[in-house]
């Protein structure tokens, strides 16, 4: 077993590249048996119970488990193979049981009741005590408490709860990587950028056809829904996305009676623990204190947008109507006809703005906002990776010790999971011995390079590789010796969008996107002319598109107060309430959208997907010190005090405190919506 790659030393970087299935079950095997027999001896009464002798054995031998899982799950989501699916889902419900049985496992749960209650626990450091809380508090919710058929049942549901949700998962990205579109005519593109349709046609002639291949991957939709003059096609990628997943497709990929099941089962699951329904179990590891103030925190913001999306969505029809002969505006125009108002309204269009960003440049310019900000800096890490597009970087403090390794992996490709995320291999551990840094993948889905010449990004690529920085430099920078206190382990969920939010604001700012941009081909930063045209357009329809994140954060909400399940009918009749009571754009009847919801589904977002906007609140009042720093210095929000004090007051004490206490000690006070309301530009509804 020492040359399986996954069973090493948890201080040795993973040889990715030396991975295979077959690895995958002896590996995880191996590791889940050692940490059984730490939990045993941990959870023996006769052991008298300190911090020593139950709580840092388990951590060393649990973090090689779930360091070995977090990899396995993450080459799952970045270069999923049949082989490789197959063993991961021969691993999940071993690993799912195992988890649960912790949980569940009474003896261990008596000893941190010792703990707690032992004399010594006043001489433990804030952290450890946080820990041990925390730790009691998990028991709980896990139904450690729970007796006989109601213990048994838990245990059930669990386990069926992580297939389903995995099961989900692989559908949608079954459902995209199947769907394909051969256009024979190149004239049926007209609109399309170049170097989206050089990439359609390799797509065709790598599956050896002629013409052009057309799929769901962002990289490809996107651009269609916003430049294809073709309206027939927009509708054909439009009808496609909008039923992934869904009874409208391939049957094995219908998620309907998964959606079912999974409600019905996190209701019982609540119902076991004594709570009205999984919102409220949800939410007793939050910031927000019920499902009522949350709903009442969404409403507020869906009164104060309304007048702006009304206002938004008149002009977008009254432009289609005068300027594109567009009498009835369908949904699948909705993305083209905005891209056509901005490029009339403010004289630019996407297409231009991404010859100003290319990939190399845009990360260079994010490594060098991150050291100014908070004293770090990027070295390049030769490392085994799992695939040649993703890269490996050192991230040093300013002394040159090592915080942490960041793996990098930014272009779509077949057979890895859309969207962007951010996810932990291993968090920062200290022992008498040595310092175990974070290990953190950063993956993203841009397009790839074309003929040549370097991936180019759209804006809002720049701001989702910003946003996604946030949550890697949280776990990069901490500074919590103890991995229970970690940044993805303890932070509240619903402040765990704080410091990604936080940094899209700097990708708006003058004197970073002069770090950010040069023109592919002439190396001329982005003129300021563009610049201020952008400026002008960043809050364009911004109304719609926060109503937009309002409606989804509502649904998931009413869907998860309900004591019982939902059938899919009733999931689809809430959607439809919610959108009566706060959008103004309505998708068609036929529309799946919630079957490819994968961060209510398949994410861990369920009750929770409100935590952006929760989140924003506190991020934008967080830049508002920036801005306010700016006008009293040199102009720029690129501040290294200010950035110091945010490093020193969020991203470095993790989870070692409730994020209200981190907010205000950053902050000098509570967080205010003025400053979100003011970037979004309805600064009047204050």
């Amino acid at each position: 077993m020492s040359r399986n790659p996954l069973n090493v030393p948890i201080d040795t970087l993973l040889d990715y590249a030396a991975i295979e299935p077959a690895h995958i079950e002896p590996a995880i095997d191996s590791l889940m048996a050692e940490a059984r027999a730490a939990v045993e001896h941990a959870a023996d009464p006769t052991i008298d119970a300190s911090w020593d002798t139950v709580v840092e054995p388990l951590e060393t031998a649990s973090a090689r488990l779930w360091r070995a899982w977090s990899a396995v799950g993450h080459l799952n989501a970045v270069v999923n193979t049949p082989e490789l699916r197959a063993a991961y889902n021969a691993c999940l419900p071993k690993v799912t049981e195992f988890s649960t049985w912790v949980g569940l496992h009474h003896g261990l749960y008596m000893q941190y009741r010792r703990l707690r209650e032992a004399p010594d626990f006043a001489s433990l450091s804030p952290v450890r005590q946080r820990i041990i809380d925390l730790a009691l508090r998990d028991f709980r919710l896990s139904g450690v408490e729970l007796q006989g058929e109601q213990r048994e049942r838990y245990a059930e549901i669990s386990d069926l709860e992580a297939q389903a949700s995995q099961k989900f998962s692989e559908n949608v990205l079954d459902s995209v990587d199947r769907w394909s579109l051969i256009v024979s005519d190149e004239q049926e593109l007209a609109g399309l950028p170049a170097d989206v349709v050089a990439a359609a046609r390799k797509a065709a002639a790598d599956d050896g056809k002629d013409g052009w291949k057309l799929t769901l991957k962002m990289p490809c939709y996107l651009p269609v829904m916003q430049y294809a003059e073709n309206r027939k096609l927009r509708e054909t990628l439009y009808r496609a996305y909008g039923t992934i997943a869904s009874e409208q497709g391939n049957p094995e990929l219908d998620n309907s009676s998964l959606i079912e099941q999974l409600l019905a089962l996190r209701a019982e699951e609540a119902r076991l623990l004594g709570y009205g329904d999984f919102s409220a179990l949800r939410l007793e590891t939050r910031m927000a204190d019920s499902a009522k103030q949350v709903q009442d925190f969404l409403n507020d913001l869906a009164r104060k947008a309304r007048p702006y999306a009304e206002r938004d969505l008149a002009e977008l029809r009254e432009f289609a109507r005068e300027h594109l002969g567009l009498e009835d505006l369908q949904p699948w125009d909705n993305g083209f006809a905005a891209e056509r108002l901005r490029q009339q309204r403010y004289n630019y269009s996407e297409e231009e703005v991404r010859q100003y960003f290319t990939e190399p440049r845009v990360l260079q310019g994010l490594f060098d906002v991150a050291g100014t900000l908070f004293g770090v800096r990027f070295e390049p890490l030769q490392a085994p990776v799992w695939h040649k597009d993703a890269s490996a970087w050192r991230v040093l403090d300013g002394q040159g010790d090592t915080q942490g390794i960041l793996y990098l992996d930014l272009y779509a490709r077949p057979g890895k999971q859309g969207g962007a995320w951010v996810d932990s291999e291993r968090s920062r551990k200290r022992t008498a011995n040595r310092l175990e840094t974070p290990i953190v993948y950063l993956t993203c889905n841009f397009t790839p390079p074309q003929d040549g010449r370097p991936a180019l990004l759209t804006h809002d690529d720049v701001i989702t590789l910003f946003h996604e920085s946030g949550h890697a430099l949280h776990a990069l920078l901490s500074q919590v010796d103890e991995p229970g206190a970690s940044p993805f382990a303890s932070v509240e969920w619903d402040a765990i969008e704080l410091p990604s939010q936080f940094m899209e604001n700097f990708c708006w700012e003058w004197s970073v996107i002069g770090q950010l941009s040069a023109h592919v081909e002439t190396g001329e930063p982005l003129p300021r002319e563009l610049y201020d045209r952008m400026l002008a357009a960043r809050n364009f329809q911004s109304g719609m598109q926060l109503l937009r994140q309002v409606e989804f954060s509502l649904f998931d909400m009413r869907i998860h107060t309900r004591p019982e399940g939902l059938s899919i009918q009733e999931v689809m009749d809430v959607l439809q309430e919610t959108r009566k009571d706060v959008a103004v754009l309505f998708p068609p009847e036929w529309h799946r959208f919630p079957h490819n919801f994968s961060h209510l589904f398949a994410g861990g977002y369920g009750a929770g997907y409100y935590s952006y906007k929760w989140a924003e609140v506190l991020s934008s009042d967080a830049f508002a010190l920036f801005e306010e720093q700016a006008r009293a210095g040199n102009g720029s929000v690129l501040d290294s005090a200010a950035g110091a004090r945010f490093r020193d007051e969020i991203l470095a004490v993790g989870g070692s405190r409730p994020a209200k206490e981190s907010f205000e000690a950053f902050r000098g006070r509570p967080a205010s919506i003025d400053a979100l309301l003011r970037h979004s530009g309805m600064a009047e509804a204050a």
